[in-house]
């Protein structure tokens, strides 16, 4: 074991000349610290297993990282002596050579020799000065202990003692290097990690199924999980990866208590009395690596008002003496802190109910007293502190106990900070949650609602019709759909407002110092590999036949007698043609200027590089041909779809795991459906709200976590003119519901109820006609409502677990809807305050309106039914979202939300090919934005307009053609009688001897002739 000893010698100079400077520091200046002492004693007597160190054990452990039984130190300002047995001071030569002298006396077996070397300590201290510092509380003990005091004794007459502790804890021990800060930080997550992942499972276990189980027995269950490395290994709160759980020791407990029977100080040990569902209060503490940390948390099980109140008291306070802990802060402002916010508080008498002192100094002492935090304790905090703050009522008063045991109960909340300068301490204990919703238990049933109220009965005859069924008006001049023309001349100079500050707004954007290429994204050039080393061909290389290589995707052919790899990517496409006995085999390879896909060119890395662009190979075995052929045709496909399973689930992004519910159940919405479905089936559930997220849970154990951070949008939709009611959650990033990506996940019930009787039951019997269907009608509006409470009463608790994300419920414009096709069927699309929505089928669509840049209207002309409307995006490389076939009575309601949100929109009579549009865009968005930007929409609908006038104009004629066409009218009506006979009499005997057939033979022939015909379908092909 003594071989194993390993003294950090940097360090133990380091600490030491830390020590030795304060003191000369102290000296020079009013020696308050250290008390003028020439000398400082620190004596470690035989090796005892103490629950805590004290301040010899510290000094050891500070200095060297082990303790030295039997071993007598002697400080001065310029040296260190230590006496101790010969195989310690053999570890101890090696510090030798340091900035401060060192000198190393080893005992032996001969008594005259040991009491010399202790006579030269003595002539020592006296030489430098009278005044010795020591341990007042010396607890050291043993043969070398006493014969130390002994011979001390007969000279202490000649020295004047002086209380040292309180120098060593400033001094040295009090603030932490980070190395022990560190040892401290795995300590407490070791301790919280306990804490919260053991003892308060088994807790809420031994509470929920009414165990009897007594406090004794559930700290010894702790206690042994303290020999059990695997848990630490997995626990949530990570520890460092050379945490080693063998170096853990207990330093507080475990004690558990409750029942009415409690003890706040840190020698309270658990007793035989059963776990009672109370008040319960739990601490512990564990050392690592000889630092320690502590944590207690009370638990309340079933608390009425007042308790919870209470605790929410003793939390503020907690807090706020947390909060107060800063450098430079002295140590009873702390408590003076915590009695002004009692004080100040709704309890007030609480004060006495107060524990005196809310902790001390930790680290290499369990409860350094020197830095104990109570009203009357002057010293200053300093930047790498750590305490313990331990804040507590003791024996309350419980007014409305739920038992006997529960008449008075005590409340106590305890962690371990570090002191920062100028900011918030850090609390290490931070894993073990101590707000009322982590800490308060609920296991008795939740109070039915209350039933609502009856409400009169009306007479069945009358208002059997509802009034909203009664039209105003049949007059189709009187529909909303009418166009406002002051509406509009308002909404025109409101959009003007909006283009010149989206013009504004995309040249401030895209100057001309933007980088990344304008906003052009480049595709950059992937590189492939087939083999790292030669000896990963495949064998059959040898023979250089062509080998089709599977497993590393290459194609191995042989050329000018040499094996060539070329990785399938490479590739184009290979085929095999026959001639005569042969078979050619014709490799065709990817190079510049080759179009690979309908969209762009695969990038090149040097593009004015020699490519080969094919290679052809002959051969009589053409069996062999067709079987490479096809083995390379096999091999580029299943390329492809591996590439495009890459790229579509390249946005999949993989959650945190979901935080637990652990000390109550969790609020559930049941017999609820999810869409995409699990496995393609449609199973009843049910979502849970945890923590940090949503849990949805089938019958057949299958889950779903949708975690808070990763939510964008949350929709509550109810069933009014709907046949389900639903709860969406839209995603920030998708997630994969089985084996398919998602980013919208939705939670329904259907609103219709298909279990009633439809054959005849006793109401049945008694009531026919309408009055059975009008209640019937009755009772399905009250099942609706009841439903959208419910559900949007569920979504309302999501929100509010959420509400440090920033979003909130949002709830469709039903009013504001509008029907139209965003993919394949017409649905009804709903506006909301922060979206534009589709809920009911899949897919769904969710448009965020911040997102959007600009709206355009297309096929916008008189006489068409319907138009389109397309979304452009503020990201260009997004592509813009059309809904098309949207009705014509809806223009102007869709104009009027558009200008209502402050979106942009323009209109034209044509469909844009927006592709184009937005290739142009991306190229150079600042010369876009330049050359007037979305103005150019807005241009083709004035240049639309003033063709139209143009057309019309053709029509109009001048007064003197007016009075020609008179005259020539007149002249012409002279004969219009018999004109008109005589032509409907020629035209009649001319066609008597033809059918229709040939006379629309003649017709198109005399089309063709005038050219006729091809200037009409090139009318109706420009028309299209």
């Amino acid at each position: 074991m003594a071989d194993e000893v390993k003294i950090d010698s940097q360090t133990f100079q380091t600490r030491l000349s830390t020590l030795t400077q304060a003191w000369k520091t102290d000296r020079r200046s009013t020696d308050a610290l250290f008390g003028g002492v020439g000398s400082i004693v620190v004596l470690m007597g035989k090796n005892e297993e103490a629950a805590s160190y004290h301040k010899n054990n510290a000094m050891h452990y500070w200095l060297l990282g082990y303790e030295f039984p039997a071993t007598l130190m002697v400080f001065t300002p310029d040296a260190l002596w230590v006496v101790t047995t010969t195989k310690k001071a053999k570890h101890l030569e090696p510090l030798k050579g340091g900035k401060i002298p060192i000198e190393v006396l080893s005992r032996s077996k001969d008594p005259e020799q040991n009491a010399k070397q202790f006579e030269r300590c003595l002539e020592l201290i006296k030489s430098s000065g009278k005044k010795v510092g020591i341990l007042a509380k010396d607890t050291a003990a043993g043969p070398f202990a006493e014969e130390w005091k002994k011979a001390y004794g007969d000279m202490a007459k000649d020295f004047e003692e002086v209380d040292i502790t309180p120098a060593l804890s400033i001094a040295a021990l009090a603030v932490k290097d980070e190395t022990e800060l560190r040892n401290m930080r795995d300590s407490a997550r070791a301790s919280t990690g306990i804490m919260t992942e053991f003892f308060v499972e088994e807790m809420s276990e031994v509470l929920d199924e009414e165990k009897k189980v007594t406090h004794k027995q559930l700290s010894d269950k702790i206690d042994q999980k303290l020999d059990d490395p695997k848990f630490f290994q997995n626990l949530k709160s990570k520890l460092a990866a050379d945490f080693d759980s063998q170096q853990l020791d207990w330093i507080y407990g475990p004690v558990v208590q409750s029942g009415g029977t409690y003890d706040l100080k840190l020698t309270a040990q658990s007793d035989e009395n059963n776990l009672h569902a109370g008040t319960i209060i739990a601490g512990l503490g564990l050392r690592y690596k000889s630092y320690s940390s502590m944590v207690a948390r009370t638990y309340l099980v079933d608390p009425n008002e007042a308790q919870e109140s209470n605790y929410k008291l003793l939390l503020s306070v907690h807090e706020a003496i947390i909060k107060e802990a800063r450098e430079g802060v002295a140590i009873k402002d702390l408590y003076n802190k915590a009695i002004s916010v009692i004080k100040s508080s709704k309890r007030p008498e609480l004060e006495k109910h107060f524990v005196k002192t809310v902790g001390g100094g930790i680290g290499l002492e369990t409860k350094d007293i020197v830095l104990a935090i109570n009203a009357k304790n002057t010293r200053v905090l300093k930047d790498g502190m750590t305490l313990y703050i331990f804040t507590g009522f003791t024996d309350i008063e419980n007014r409305q106990p739920q038992d006997k045991k529960s008449k008075t109960y005590s409340l106590l909340v305890a962690d371990t900070i570090r002191i920062r300068r100028d900011q918030d301490p850090a609390v290490f204990t931070n894993g073990a949650a101590s707000d009322t919703g982590s800490v308060c238990f609920f296991f008795k049933d939740e109070e039915e609602e209350a039933q609502p109220k009856k409400q009169s009965k009306k007479d069945p005859k009358v208002g059997a019709v509802a009034a909203s069924n009664i039209t105003k008006t049949k007059l189709r001049a009187e529909r909303p759909g009418q166009v406002d023309e002051g509406a509009e001349a308002r909404r025109r100079e409101h959009q003007k407002e909006l283009a010149q500050r989206k013009q504004q707004e995309g040249l401030a954007t895209y100057s001309e110092a933007v980088g990344d290429e304008n906003g052009v994204a480049q595709k950059k050039f992937k590189k492939f590999e087939s083999y790292k080393r030669d000896n990963q061909f495949p064998s059959k290389v040898k023979d250089l036949a062509i080998v089709v290589d599977e497993k590393a995707s290459t194609i191995v052919l042989p050329i000018m007698g040499r094996p060539v790899p070329f990785h399938i990517q490479t590739v184009k496409n290979a085929s095999k043609t026959d001639e005569g006995e042969f078979a050619f085999l014709r490799i065709n390879f990817l190079s510049p200027g080759q179009g690979v896909g309908r969209k762009d060119d695969q990038p090149f890395e040097d593009p004015t590089a020699h490519f080969v662009r094919s290679l052809t190979f002959r051969s009589r075995d053409v069996e062999r041909m067709d079987s490479i052929a096809d083995q390379i045709t096999n091999l580029r496909k299943n390329a492809v779809r591996r590439e495009q399973e890459k790229k579509e689930l390249e946005d999949v992004v993989e959650q945190d795991k979901l935080t637990e519910v652990r000390n109550r159940k969790p609020q559930r919405l049941e017999n609820v459906f999810v869409r995409p479905a699990m496995d393609g089936k449609r199973i009843t559930g049910e979502v849970e709200i945890h923590q940090n997220g949503l849990r949805y849970i089938d019958h057949r154990g299958s889950k779903i976590d949708v975690l808070f951070s990763n939510v964008k949008h949350l929709f509550f939709q109810p069933c009014t003119h709907e046949l389900i009611v639903i709860i969406h959650v839209h995603l920030k990033n998708p997630i994969m519901i089985g084996k398919k990506k998602a980013k919208d996940v939705q939670f329904y019930r259907e609103a219709t109820d298909m279990q009633f009787d439809e054959t005849g039951n006793r109401k049945r019997k008694h009531r026919y006609g309408d009055e059975e269907e009008f209640e019937q009608e009755q009772e399905e509006r009250r099942r609706r409502a009841q439903l959208d409470k419910v559900f949007k009463r569920f979504a309302e608790e999501v929100q509010q677990a959420a509400r440090d994300e920033g979003w909130g419920v949002d709830i469709p414009f039903r009013e504001l809807g509008f029907n139209g096709v965003p993919n394949r069927s017409n649905v009804f699309m709903q506006p909301t305050a922060d979206c534009l929505v589709q809920l009911t089928e899949p897919p769904f669509t969710v448009l965020t309106l911040d997102e959007i840049e600009v709206a355009h209207l297309e096929r916008v002309q008189f006489g068409l039914k319907n138009f389109d409307m397309v979304f452009v995006f503020k990201d260009f490389h997004r592509p813009p979202v059309h809904i098309n076939t949207i009705p014509v009575e809806s223009l102007e309601p869709v104009k009027e939300w558009l200008d209502s949100i402050n979106i942009a929109y323009s209109e034209g009579p044509l469909n844009l090919n927006w592709s184009t549009i937005m290739k142009t865009i991306t190229a150079d968005p600042h010369e876009f934005f330049a050359e007037g930007g979305w103005s150019f929409l807005a241009a083709e609908s004035d240049d639309e307009d003033a063709a139209e006038e143009e057309e019309e104009s053709a029509f109009e004629m001048s007064d003197s053609e007016l009075a020609v066409s008179d005259e020539s009218s007149e002249d012409e009506s002279d004969f219009d009688d018999d004109a008109s006979a005589d032509e409907g009499s020629a035209a009649s005997d001319e066609s008597a001897g033809e059918d229709w057939d040939e006379l629309e033979k003649k017709a198109k022939k005399k089309d063709r002739e005038t050219g006729l015909e091809e200037e009409d379908s090139g009318g109706r092909k420009r028309k299209r």
